[in-house]
C-alpha cells in the first residue's frame, strides 16, 4: 500500500460538500473513505487515520461515505457499453446490482441496486445512464436475458449478444466487488439505501484505481 500521505498529495477524489460541518481535516477524510472503499475494512482503516492524529471510530468513517454521496462522472462517449446484474445481499434480502462498464477502459458509468429485475427497471436504468452519458451511439452489449434486451430495444439502443470477449470487463467488476463485500460477510447489514450509496461510491474508487 502507498504512504498515506502520498495517497493525499496524489488524490483527485471528488471534493466533499459536507466537510464544512465536519471537525476532521477534509484530507483525512478523504483518505478514510479511499482507504475503505480500495479494500481495506474499516478496522483496518481507523488505525491508519490514527497514524496521521486523527482519532475516527468505524461509524464516523462509514457516515463520511453516505454523506459523501459519491457518483461516477457523467459525460463519457464510449463506443461500446456492457450491461449486467447480480445479486447483493442487504441483510436477509436479495437485491439485484446493475452496472453499465465501458469495456474499453473498464470504466463503471452507472450503478444502481434494485430489489427485482424486470423488464421496466432495465428500462429505467438504462433512461438513467443516458440521461449521464452520451450512449445513444454505443454498441450495447447483453447476455441472453429477455429484460435487457428488451430494454434496449425499447430506448433504441443498438445491442448485441455477447457472453465472452467485452463483456469480461463486467465480470471483473463484479469479481472485485464481490471480493469487497466478503468483507462485510458477503452481505450488507444495512438499509438498501445504504448499499446503493456505498456501490455508488465504491464505482468512484474502481474507476480512480483503473
Amino acid at each position: 500500500m502507498q504512504e498515506p500521505d502520498r495517497l493525499i498529495e496524489c488524490s483527485d477524489f471528488p471534493e466533499l460538500e459536507f466537510v464544512e460541518r465536519e471537525a476532521t481535516p477534509e484530507p483525512a477524510m478523504k483518505l478514510g473513505i479511499q482507504l475503505h472503499l480500495a479494500g481495506l475494512s474499516l478496522s483496518d482503516t481507523v488505525p491508519v487515520l490514527e497514524g496521521l492524529g486523527v482519532n475516527r471510530c468505524r461509524t464516523t468513517v462509514q457516515n463520511w461515505i453516505q454523506k459523501a454521496d459519491l457518483q461516477p462522472a457523467e459525460g463519457h462517449d464510449p463506443n461500446h457499453v456492457v450491461v449486467d446484474e447480480t445479486v447483493i445481499q442487504v441483510n436477509d434480502q436479495r437485491y439485484w446490482l446493475y452496472a453499465a462498464v465501458d469495456p474499453d477502459t473498464n470504466r463503471l458509468l452507472h450503478v444502481r441496486l434494485y430489489p427485482t429485475r424486470t423488464t421496466a427497471l432495465t428500462e429505467m436504468f438504462l433512461a438513467e445512464l443516458k440521461e449521464k452519458h452520451l450512449v445513444d451511439d454505443a454498441l450495447f452489449l447483453v447476455d441472453g436475458a429477455p429484460w435487457l434486451q428488451a430494454a434496449c430495444h425499447h430506448h433504441g439502443l443498438r445491442f448485441q449478444y455477447n457472453t465472452h470477449g467485452n463483456r469480461n470487463s463486467v465480470e471483473r467488476v463484479f469479481k472485485e466487488l464481490k471480493r469487497r463485500t466478503n468483507a462485510f460477510a458477503n452481505h450488507f447489514s444495512a438499509t438498501p439505501e445504504t448499499a446503493e450509496t456505498w456501490l455508488q461510491s465504491f464505482a468512484v474508487c474502481w474507476n480512480q484505481l483503473i
